[in-house]
């Protein structure tokens, strides 16, 4: 028995084609680094390190947070663990921390593989499956969830990536997100309700520096390219440097988060983009909620690229 150290995030899968390589982890089966020409564009994380903040992390099966993690489904009403206790919320779903097995390898791609148990707290099995791969188009995730149970089940959907433009602060970013709609936050960082951002300081449907903005938050009613699908384009000044995370059209909200509640070095490195099937606290509202019947598997994919400036 192989008893010497393994680092926090398990296995490593490096995958690299045509000058992009990614690392994908063993722990939570999620995205550790992703660069292109040997520039980062994913704030990953060492190999000796925890994921921070979340980063790369697979967010299922359900996305942001739930109020006091208390929810009703059908004639039942559940009770989540609280993975926020000082804000009383369950937060990013159930398979951040939990061994993913790889199914399919190869030179520029991995395919791993979880089968979440039914708990009480959420009492469906679910089969997810992730194939990350690398190529000229940059990085791609492909993901299942397929409903293992013999009835309807809950399900939401998004990833945890923080982008970077290299050796651009924040402030200095322009960012475009396609989000006509925000949420309006109560202190918990939960929904209490939704406005218009045309002629607000949070307006991104055109490129703009991001500047002093403080931003924790989930953009809705999304402009669709032709596809049917999103993408948020961040870049550095004249352009330099930039980045462009797409999603297809499963993926109707943003969540845009600019790293302020992160220490150290990573404080407002990097801007967190991450696309979701529904918004925060759905499986309470219900709003853009998936119900998966019984054998019945969703599929959404998104990626990140770099873009000539």
């Amino acid at each position: 028995m192989d008893n010497s150290p393994r680092p926090p995030s398990g296995t490593q899968w490096t995958i690299s084609a045509a000058g992009h390589e990614a690392v994908i982890v063993e722990v939570g089966g999620g995205v550790r680094t992703y660069r292109y020409d040997g520039v980062d564009r994913l704030d990953g994380y060492d190999v000796d390190e925890l994921s921070p903040g979340s980063a790369g992390h697979v967010l299922a099966p359900w996305p942001n947070r739930i109020r006091d993690g208390a929810y009703s489904f059908g004639e039942r009403s559940l009770q989540l663990d609280l993975t926020e206790p000082p804000r009383h919320n369950a937060l990013h779903g159930l398979v951040s921390w939990v061994p993913w097995r790889a199914v399919e390898e190869a030179a520029d791609a991995v395919t791993v593989e979880y089968d979440l148990p039914p708990s009480p707290g959420y009492p469906w099995a679910l089969r997810l499956r992730s194939r990350w791969s690398v190529g000229a188009d940059g990085l791609r995730a492909e993901h299942e969830a397929t409903n293992l149970s013999a009835e309807p089940a809950p399900f939401g959907f998004s990833v945890h990536p923080y982008l970077r433009v290299p050796e651009v602060p924040v402030e200095e970013i322009a960012m475009r997100v396609p989000g006509r709609t925000r949420l309006l936050l109560d202190s918990r960082l939960l929904p209490i309700g939704a406005t218009e951002v045309a002629g607000t300081e949070y307006d991104f449907t055109e490129p703009r520096r991001i500047g002093d903005a403080v931003l924790d938050m989930a953009f809705g009613q999304v402009e669709r390219d032709d596809d049917g699908g999103s993408a948020v384009l961040l870049a550095g000044p004249d352009g330099a440097g930039a980045v462009q995370i797409w999603a297809d059209r499963e993926f109707g909200w943003w969540q845009v988060f600019t790293g302020d509640t992160l220490t150290g070095a990573r404080y407002r490195r990097s801007v967190a983009v991450e696309p979701m099937t529904c918004p925060p606290d759905a499986f309470r509202s219900g709003k853009d909620l998936i119900v998966l019947a019984p054998e019945q598997t969703w599929r959404g994919s998104w990626g990140v690229r770099p873009v000539a400036g």
